[in-house]
């Protein structure tokens, strides 16, 4: 998107970043302050509609025993529903920097929520497994495009000095939604079929698209961009074997002990795309626009963040996938009761963001992560410490103490990552960050579960739990000392780094 003012429906101005997001200088507040209703109801739409999309991720985890029943298929083939969602996330990704500069805004939501909303329907109704995986499918290629469009869109409209508490109410749709889709799944589940998960959540969708279809504004003004096809195709191997390969290795398929001959050969072929990709991006910024600009790496502050993200999400991760499985395979909970457990963790985190956000606009980065990191190493460690006779409450609340640690690190990372970007990096270091979510939580999850299984295998499954969150301990180390190189950063100016 560039930086210049579009008209709205209504014949107005919406201001793009190069009014709002001048850097600061003396100790008087910046003059734009305020946001304008158009921008408000922009942001407000985008973030319902994030929320929805975000919510449909994890609404699939708990359905999957009743899925493999009703639609007669086997656990592997089951698996691809949630497989093949991750994988269109980590190939469609890489290409929203392009998507986001080429396209309207409107256009844009209207492709992402079109997508989403025509994948939920098809999935209501499908007829088996290949239809609805079908669906699944279509419903991620407009997940991956949802949380970049937010992201961009809110680096251009809001002013940096409100920057902090807005990014923490993007942390209502990407904490809340996933702890709440277990929850809502297992409710849905209880009393109805599976296919009311998709009716249920349709509605929604639709609601959405119908609310931006009419009142959503364009911001910026397209651009007139080359797509290079190498780029996307490379996409495919690159960003989809990395997610495939790990997914394999820590998915435990078959009763399988350590990882078969597809998911290192996935791996392999992965980080040799990958690396062909990166070079070929490098060459682009040189002479064309590259589809993932990764001249935001030039950035200290957006690199350090970037980090940080990985990290986080890796524990996170861990967190979301071995909980359950303690509480259920452990403790003996239904999948109801484990959503239920889980969901007072989710919701501190979401809530606590736009409180965390403004004390981001007051305090900087600094104090905020430096406490979340300690706090995550902490509960971390507590959580390695859990036998087959812990109090529930204690594992709530220690749920809770850990959600809120990660709160404390997500608000900032993103605002201080994304806050020194010249406007036109502001889409592609979106579509980094979501990349790098991506594969950080394929790659947590792959290690985490793959140390479970094998632990669990010859010591069983307390040890087996025990060496997994000892082992993401050990990560988490890693965000204690990335926290204490966080600084607080200025916005660029429209001109600054443009290439």
């Amino acid at each position: 998107m560039s930086t210049e003012v579009s008209p709205n429906a209504g014949g107005q101005s919406v201001p793009a970043a190069g009014t709002v997001a001048e850097p600061r200088t003396g100790t008087g507040p910046a003059a734009p302050e305020k946001m304008s209703r158009e921008s408000v109801t922009i942001i407000s739409t985008l973030l319902v509609a994030t929320f929805v999309v975000i919510l449909n991720e994890t609404i699939m985890n708990v359905a999957l025993q009743r899925l493999m029943v009703d639609l007669r298929v086997d656990a592997p083939t089951v698996q691809w529903l949630s497989t093949g969602f991750m994988l269109t996330m980590a190939v469609v990704i890489p290409t929203t920097g392009f998507i986001l500069q080429s396209l309207s805004t409107r256009a844009v939501f209207m492709l992402a929520m079109g997508l989403f909303a025509g994948g939920t329907a098809l999935a209501a109704v499908a007829p088996g497994f290949e239809v609805l995986l079908l669906a699944r499918i279509v419903q991620a290629g407009g997940t991956a495009i949802m949380l970049p469009l937010l992201m961009t869109t809110i680096l251009t409209l809001v002013p940096l000095a409100r920057r902090g508490a807005v990014m923490g109410n993007v942390s209502i749709a990407i904490s809340v939604a996933p702890a709440m889709g277990p929850t809502v799944s297992g409710l849905i589940l209880e009393h109805f079929t599976w296919r009311f998960m998709f009716m249920f959540v349709l509605p929604v969708a639709l609601a959405a698209l119908a609310i931006g279809a009419k009142f959503l504004t364009n911001v910026g003004e397209a651009e007139k961009t080359k797509l290079d096809f190498s780029s996307v195709l490379l996409t495919v191997p690159a960003f989809g074997g990395l997610v495939y390969g790990l997914s394999q290795i820590g998915g435990g398929h078959g009763g399988q002990s350590g990882p078969g001959a597809a998911a290192i050969a996935a791996l392999v072929i992965g980080v040799a795309a990958l690396a062909v990709f990166i070079l070929r991006q490098v060459r682009l910024q040189k002479a064309a626009a590259p589809l993932l600009d990764l001249r935001a790496f030039k950035f200290r502050m957006f690199t350090v963040s970037v980090l940080l993200m990985v990290v986080a999400m890796m524990a996170l991760f861990g967190g979301v996938i071995l909980l359950p499985l303690y509480l259920q395979e452990v403790r003996g909970l239904g999948s109801l009761e484990t959503g239920l457990a889980l969901l007072p963790g989710g919701l501190a985190m979401g809530l606590l963001g736009p409180v965390i956000g403004r004390a981001f606009d007051r305090v900087g980065p600094l104090p905020l992560t430096v406490t979340g990191s300690i706090l995550m190493v902490v509960t971390l460690w507590q959580f390695s410490m859990l036998d087959a006779g812990t109090a529930v409450w204690w594992i709530i609340t220690l749920h809770v103490g850990l959600s809120f640690g990660l709160a404390l690190l997500f608000t900032p990372a993103f605002t201080t990552g994304l806050n020194p970007l010249p406007p036109h990096l502001y889409s592609h270091g979106s579509a980094i960050m979501s990349t790098t979510q991506q594969v950080a939580g394929a790659a947590g999850t792959a290690l985490l579960v793959s140390i479970f299984a094998v632990v669990s295998a010859t010591s069983g499954l307390v040890a087996g739990m025990s060496a997994a969150f000892l082992t993401a301990t050990v990560i988490a180390l890693a965000a204690v000392v990335l926290s204490a190189m966080m600084r607080k950063t200025e916005g660029a100016g429209p001109g600054h780094g443009a290439h």
